[in-house]
């Protein structure tokens, strides 16, 4: 099975450590709009190195919207399992928000997720961060969704998803609990909106 690699970016060394550690036949590198020319080089280094042997394409993404982020990670997670490609995440470069984001997306997709890497810059020593999941129950995550389309209340969500009020209660202060409804209003929040990608 071919592995993809996806990859945040700023200088090429940890990049090229895990290609060199992981040999993925595609890498898809995680760009915002407008990168700073150091990215540019970056990519173009990559592309004259290994471009006859590498697939290497970018997604651009957003710099600091992290829920942004993670849905695009979903979208290129997807994509490649869709082919039947292995995946390996490195979130060692770029901005933190960035490196947030492409973690969350593979929390959501944990199931699709082969490795998730870090390079620290001083010794190139490879750190395998731990593949998580948000926790939730397919009942906390429809009450989310729902929440997310707008629903207000707590009765009509009872309906929607087929529970009692009183377990509709429990579920909402749970996810309150979690951090992923807000504290006041019956709203979900932007840890609601990761946990349902």
């Amino acid at each position: 099975m071919d592995t993809t690699l996806i990859s945040t970016i700023y200088s090429i060394e940890p990049v090229m450590f895990c290609i060199t550690q992981f040999s993925p036949r595609k890498v898809v590198l995680l760009k915002e709009d407008k990168a700073p020319r150091e990215k540019e080089q970056v990519e173009q280094v990559l592309r004259d190195t290994l471009g006859n042997f590498v697939e290497i394409t970018t997604f651009e993404t957003s710099l600091y919207d992290v829920v942004s982020i993670a849905r695009d990670m979903v979208e290129i997670i997807d994509e490649e399992r869709a082919h039947g490609r292995r995946v390996v995440v490195n979130i060692s470069g770029g901005r933190k928000t960035q490196a947030l984001g492409a973690l969350f997306g593979c929390y959501a997709r944990n199931h699709d997720v082969q490795r998730i890497v870090y390079v620290t810059e001083e010794d190139n020593e490879l750190i395998d961060l731990p593949i998580l999941s948000f926790g939730i129950s397919k009942t906390k995550k429809q009450v989310l969704e729902e929440l997310k389309a707008g629903e207000k209340s707590v009765k009509n969500l009872a309906v929607k998803i087929g529970i009692s009020r009183g377990m509709t209660y429990n579920h909402i202060r749970e996810l309150r609990d979690m951090g992923f409804i807000d504290r006041e209003k019956l709203e979900i929040t932007s840890a609601g909106e990761l946990a349902v990608l």
